[in-house]
């Protein structure tokens, strides 16, 4: 068996689109001419690339585990990835595993010759693990996507369930009536090529339910933004963008969609027409996110560090927030839109206020890098009008 560079970089694409990696997904792809390597992504299955790692792990321990005369020894209880290419490191593992060992036997033969037992402390202590397990029996599988699911949404006045996949359709599931089994309806994403409607063969990343959960739009790698109705039927096809979609938002009021393009390009969609109202060319690098602030104005970022807020009909921004060092990777108003979060590549949470130009709170806890956050519903008109706001991240 062996593989093709072209394999092997589709593989590590997959990974980065798996692992939330979507703008640095798609530098690579273009980079590695994915879109030229005429495999066929639908046949790949979620997490490839890290199964082919765990097998070779799992060769690599029986190898190590087998002594010299043929003999199995399991010295190697558990081969990290570092171990597999650190022979020493293994070597040295295997001493102190020979040393626990002699002293557990040391142990047992102090018991059976009539002292008393010795209980002796030879292993590191174990992790406990504090989370809690929902049994098969409360769960529901969905299956039905032929590769990895990127996005889900809840409509917010039925029980249907959308979610948006790297097999280019999305699809919504019908939660009502309890089933091992619930309905499905698939969103097929095409295109036109030679006068025909082909499948895109791109990701469907980003979708949102309207206002009153009567229509979904859904953002894909095609370039194309697009309308469903409930039944599956495709309302319209917004074509503006010149490359892949990455975020996608319908306004409070239903009559506005707005989306984030790699063009660098911020988009007001006319939901009704499907035409673009107007188009924001103000970031300087791939448009990652956006959140509406009022059923007109709304925040953008992108991976130019930068986030900008912008109005309808207003040709600049009406606010610019700078201070991340690394690319901001999503934004979200508070519930009554006075403040704005973002996250970022360099570690950091910030909170924004229209009053001032510098952030009003920088938090900084984590070790790695923010990709997405929530705000908690409180405030006039939720379920909890008088709770203080609380961010999650």
């Amino acid at each position: 068996m062996s593989f093709s560079s072209d394999e092997v970089n589709f593989l590590v694409y997959r990974y980065l689109q798996e692992s939330g990696f979507q703008h640095s997904a798609y530098t690579f792809g273009i980079e590695s001419h994915i879109s030229q390597s005429n495999i066929n992504g639908a046949l790949v299955p979620p997490a490839a690339l890290l199964s082919i790692l765990q097998k070779g792990l799992q060769y690599t321990e029986a190898e190590i585990s087998i002594g010299e005369d043929g003999t199995e020894q399991r010295l190697v209880e558990s081969l990290s990835l570092i171990d597999a290419v650190m022979p020493d490191v293994v070597a040295s593992r295997q001493n102190q595993q020979n040393q626990q060992k002699q002293q557990i036997v040391k142990t047992e033969m102090q018991d059976t010759n009539g002292e008393e037992a010795v209980t002796s402390n030879v292993t590191e202590n174990m992790e406990v693990d504090g989370s809690i397990e929902i049994p098969p029996s409360k769960a529901t599988v969905l299956r039905g996507h032929e590769s990895e699911v990127f996005i889900c949404a809840w409509n917010p006045t039925t029980d249907l369930l959308a979610s948006g996949s790297g097999d280019s359709t999305a699809r919504i599931w019908d939660m009502s009536d309890n089933s091992a089994s619930p309905n499905q309806l698939v969103l097929r994403h095409c295109i036109q090529k030679g006068g025909t409607e082909v499948p895109s063969n791109k990701d469907v990343t980003s979708l949102d339910w309207n206002c009153d959960g009567s229509l979904l739009a859904t953002g894909s790698y095609d370039g194309y933004a697009r309308i469903w109705t409930t039944d599956g039927r495709l309302a319209s096809t917004l074509g503006q963008h010149k490359g892949p979609i990455f975020a996608l938002k319908w306004n409070k009021r239903g009559n506005y969609i707005l989306s984030a393009g790699v063009d660098k390009t911020t988009i007001i969609w006319d939901a009704a027409s499907g035409q673009c109202t107007q188009q924001f060319s103000f970031h300087s690098a791939p448009a990652l996110d956006v959140d509406w602030q009022t059923n007109t104005s709304f925040a953008s970022c992108s991976t130019d560090q930068c986030i900008h807020v912008c109005k309808l009909s207003v040709d600049k921004p009406i606010k610019s927030f700078q201070g991340h060092t690394n690319e901001v990777n999503a934004i979200k108003w508070d519930p009554q839109g006075n403040l704005l979060a973002s996250c970022s590549d360099d570690m950091t949470l910030k909170i924004w206020s229209m009053k001032q130009d510098t952030c009003v709170h920088d938090l900084q806890a984590h070790s790695k890098e923010i990709y997405t956050i929530k705000w908690s519903p409180t405030g006039p008109g939720t379920p909890n009008p008088n709770m203080n706001l609380i961010l999650a991240r």
